[in-house]
Order: structure tokens, then C-alpha cells, then sequence
């Protein structure tokens, strides 16, 4: 059942936030909510939709390459990253499998993503713990993403 963010409940401060939830608090938590999530969310799309290594894969460019996808993009990588990060239950979207079928992509249009991911997390000034930790749950899905072997 998808559950109702509060904004009252949420820091918004990607930042700023670790800083101000307890250690042991949901790495959602301690990325700042919803709100930051989303606005980390903003940041990497456009990042991604504009990154040449992503775009290189023909099937990605076929989406990132019309910016009409971008709001309804972010949308679900918001929904999906709150998810990941241990927020509540709110992405619509397919399973990672399914959503990247046909897509041929390879071990370096994976590595790029996550790349992007990495560098703006650190732009936005995520704190090393919780971008150690996003990353590597992204790392877990590079064997539901990856179809094709070569780089």
C-alpha cells in the first residue's frame, strides 16, 4: 500500500540531514527524505539525459534523447530511490529486469550511470557513509541491468 509522505516529517536537506537523524536512522532518513531524494532526483536526470557515455546505447538515447520523458523520469527514479533507501512504498514502475529489457546495456553504460550517481551525490554534498551506501545498493542492481557482455 503506498503510504503518505509528510512534509513536516521530512529535513530536505541532503547535506545537512545525517546530521540531524540518529546513526541508526533509515539511510532515507538520513538522506533527507522525500523532498531531498527528489531534488538530488532533479539534479541527476538532467545530468544523465545530457551525459554522452549514458546516451552512447541507442535504446537509452531513444529515451533520454526527448526531454518530454524527463518529468515523468524523475518521477519514477524519485519513487524507486526512496524505495531503495529504505523510505515507504511508492514506486509504480516495473522491476528493474523488466524496465531495462531490450535496452543492450553493458557493463560501461552501467559503470556511467553509476558514475553520474556517484559525482551528484557528491556535488549535492551527500556525507561519504550514505553515498557509500546508495552506491552500493545501485552496484546490487548492475545483474538486472547489465545484458549485454561486452564494455
Amino acid at each position: 500500500m503506498t503510504q503518505i509522505i509528510e512534509p513536516d516529517a521530512e529535513v530536505g536537506d541532503l547535506a545537512e540531514a545525517a546530521d540531524l537523524v540518529p546513526d541508526d536512522a533509515s539511510l532515507y532518513e538520513r538522506l533527507g527524505g522525500a523532498y531531498a531524494i527528489a531534488g538530488a532526483v532533479d539534479v541527476l536526470v538532467d545530468r544523465l539525459f545530457a551525459n554522452a557515455l549514458v546516451n552512447a546505447n541507442p535504446g537509452v538515447h531513444a529515451h533520454h534523447g526527448d526531454a518530454a520523458n524527463g518529468p515523468g523520469y524523475k518521477f519514477l527514479v524519485t519513487a524507486w530511490s526512496i524505495e531503495a533507501a529504505g523510505g515507504p512504498t511508492c514506486y509504480p514502475g516495473r522491476d528493474m529486469v523488466a524496465a531495462h529489457d531490450g535496452l543492450a546495456i553493458d557493463a560501461a553504460g552501467f559503470d556511467a550511470v553509476a558514475m553520474e550517481i556517484s559525482a551528484t551525490l557528491m556535488f549535492l554534498g551527500v556525507p561519504q557513509r550514505e553515498r557509500d551506501e546508495f552506491n552500493a545498493i545501485i552496484e546490487g542492481y548492475r545483474p538486472q541491468v547489465v545484458q549485454s557482455p561486452t564494455s
